[in-house]
């Protein structure tokens, strides 16, 4: 993915592109090394990029901000096929799914806490019911509320 169709016109050097986006140049470097970006150099050896490569950042920058991976985004960006993406696609919507469900489960217990009436937050009802699942699900048995 070459920025060659930018057919030299306004190119900008790494320094302009990292400040466009905020960015410190090693980040631009790094993700060149992951095969994420691939910009033309000048006669000096010097990376300069162009309009695709503007997208290009800004494509990396949602997708790292929808948490994926910078080698989940070289994949997406490397898979032709429609199918291919989307099952690159349905495997991080279940990881996503999965770490939702989890986050519910940690603000249940922490809102649990903050409605506690008790003075000791191990006597909560809700934080005794997690801890007898937990219990239970590592092959024990205990009745919640029961030391």
């Amino acid at each position: 993915m070459k920025s060659s169709g930018d057919n030299g016109a306004s190119l900008m050097s790494i320094g302009a592109l990292a400040a466009r986006f905020g960015l410190a140049t090693h980040v631009l470097r790094h993700w060149e090394s992951r095969g994420l970006l691939h910009p033309v150099r000048d006669a000096g050896g010097r990376r300069r990029y162009g309009a695709s490569d503007l997208t290009r950042v800004a494509t990396i920058l949602v997708f790292k901000e929808a948490g994926l991976s910078l080698e989940t985004i070289r994949s997406l960006s490397a898979t032709a096929g429609r199918a291919g993406r989307q099952g690159i696609l349905r495997a991080e919507a279940e990881e996503l799914r999965s770490r939702i469900a989890a986050a519910r489960a940690s603000l249940e217990l922490i809102e649990g806490g903050l409605n506690c009436a008790y003075e000791d937050i191990t006597e909560c009802p809700n934080y005794r019911r997690r801890i007898a699942e937990q219990v239970v699900s590592r092959g024990g048995a205990v009745r919640p509320g029961k030391s």
